[in-house]
């Protein structure tokens, strides 16, 4: 008994921390007022060492950004010299920016010999924390080979800001908590190359990696925990613990996002955990979203080995090309799994789909799509009647090889043409129930080889 009293004590509190607005420093610092405004110590110390600044350990209070401006001169480096260390910002913007001149590629022929003097501007074994609505915690701005690690924000804005234009960035091991906007957030920035590694993501308002605009290459996120980054109440929300979107720019073909890999991560939280005061935390949430438009698809994304749950959609992909969804399990859908929109050579294979102790609909649905299969899965206890999963108005779908048990609905399909249903192992459904169910708007769909048992 006093092991249940405890979880749902901490239960209790983490829905209670969720649902209010993040908090400002002088909650953990109640004399922040009387602590010195370091902001002036600090811009001149980086000025003497060239961009260099080793914070003694404690709390330092600062009220404006500490700014590097590297200019083909020197690079950056912002750490405790010994100990620990913590800067709370104390008035509105980044606490730390950081801004170089590359305007080229990741190609060694787009660079000027003196923007090799700014590589690799590191920022590491700092915590930043909010005492202000609009204070962040970095910037970064036209950077080569930034290093941000074993940083801390929380309190905040935005975490990690990063915009116009960085080449060859490392983020990993950081801490982004509960700030009210986005935890990482690539803002309309012109970006290749960027790693983002064994980092913990969670309670961002706004989002937790959101890259929204600008022209992304190669962004990797691997090995991180991403968790509840979207509203802590019951507000309706577009935003994702994964957000990638370019619908806001549907006649600008230059803003595109493309070549991306999500492995091995945790990517969970908030919808059904919801506690006595909310039906849903933050409904139309989503694990992963995918927004692209029709003139530049998001395209060549892999998902794979990831964990995804309790959320209201765990996948949402729309108006995109040449995406892999594979060896990931999927639980606790709000209402359902998967949603794949306007989208093209779409392959979802070997994954697990399985509501665990919530009884949720957990649909799949293709929907206007073309050239996509969905193999090798397993399905168990989908509550969805009208089809655990649903194809209508899509072209050349391949389903075959799947597991559906003690499921609702088999296979659903609407005003769809050259569809493969072949293979499928079904147990479970209800008496009566028919295991594949297509329209009369529905053309040339092969059912081959599949068993249905009790």
């Amino acid at each position: 008994m006093k092991t249940v009293s405890l979880l749902a004590g901490l239960l209790f509190s983490a829905v209670i921390l969720s649902a209010s607005e993040p908090p400002l420093a002088t909650t953990q610092f109640p004399d922040l007022a009387s602590m010195p405004d370091r902001t002036e110590d600090f811009r001149k110390r980086l000025t003497e060492g060239n961009g260099a600044l080793l914070l003694e350990p404690g709390a330092h209070r600062i009220t404006g950004t500490l700014e590097v401006v590297l200019s083909g001169k020197h690079s950056a480096m912002i750490r405790p010299a010994t100990g620990s260390a913590t800067l709370i910002m104390d008035g509105p913007g980044p606490a730390i920016r950081i801004v170089g001149s590359h305007e080229g590629t990741a190609s060694p022929s787009s660079f000027k010999v003196e923007t090799f003097h700014e590589r690799m501007p590191l920022v590491e074994g700092i915590e930043i924390v909010g005492n202000h609505p609009e204070a962040d915690g970095i910037e970064l701005v036209r950077t080569f080979e930034a290093i941000l690690s074993k940083v801390a924000v929380r309190w905040c804005r935005d975490g990690i800001r990063l915009y116009e234009r960085n080449r060859n960035v490392t983020i990993s091991d950081v801490n982004l908590y509960e700030n009210r906007g986005i935890g990482l957030h690539l803002d309309d920035v012109n970006l290749h190359q960027i790693d983002v590694a064994n980092s913990h993501i969670s309670y961002n308002r706004g989002g937790g990696i959101v890259v929204r605009d600008g022209n992304v290459r190669n962004l990797q996120i691997t090995g991180c925990d991403i968790e509840s980054n979207m509203p802590g109440d019951d507000s309706p929300t577009q935003t994702a613990n994964i957000l990638l979107d370019v619908s806001g720019s549907a006649d600008d073909k230059s803003r595109s996002i493309a070549e991306v890999a999500i492995t091995g991560c945790t990517i969970q939280h908030s919808s059904n955990y919801s506690g006595k005061d909310f039906k849903e935390l933050a409904p139309g949430g989503a694990n992963i979203r995918f927004l692209g438009k029709e003139i530049a698809p998001i395209d060549s994304v892999t998902i794979t080995g990831s964990v995804l749950s309790d959320v209201s959609l765990n996948v949402d992909v729309r108006d995109c090309t040449d995406i892999t969804f594979t060896g990931n399990v999927l639980f606790a859908p709000n209402p359902d799994n998967l949603h794949v929109v306007r989208s093209k050579r779409v392959i979802v294979n070997g994954n697990t789909f399985n509501p665990r102790e919530f009884e949720r609909p957990g649909r799949i649905v293709f929907d206007e799509c073309q050239d996509s299969v969905f193999s090798n899965n397993t399905l168990r206890a989908l509550l969805a009647p009208e089809g655990s999963v649903v194809v209508k108005g899509s072209r050349r779908i391949a389903l075959q090889g799947n597991v559906l048990t003690e499921s609702q609905g088999g296979v659903t399909i609407e005003g769809s043409s050259d569809i493969v249903v072949k293979d499928w192992l079904v147990s479970g459904l209800p008496e009566g129930a028919t295991f594949v169910t297509k329209d009369d708007a529905s053309q040339r769909i092969v059912e081959e080889g599949n068993v249905t048992a009790p």
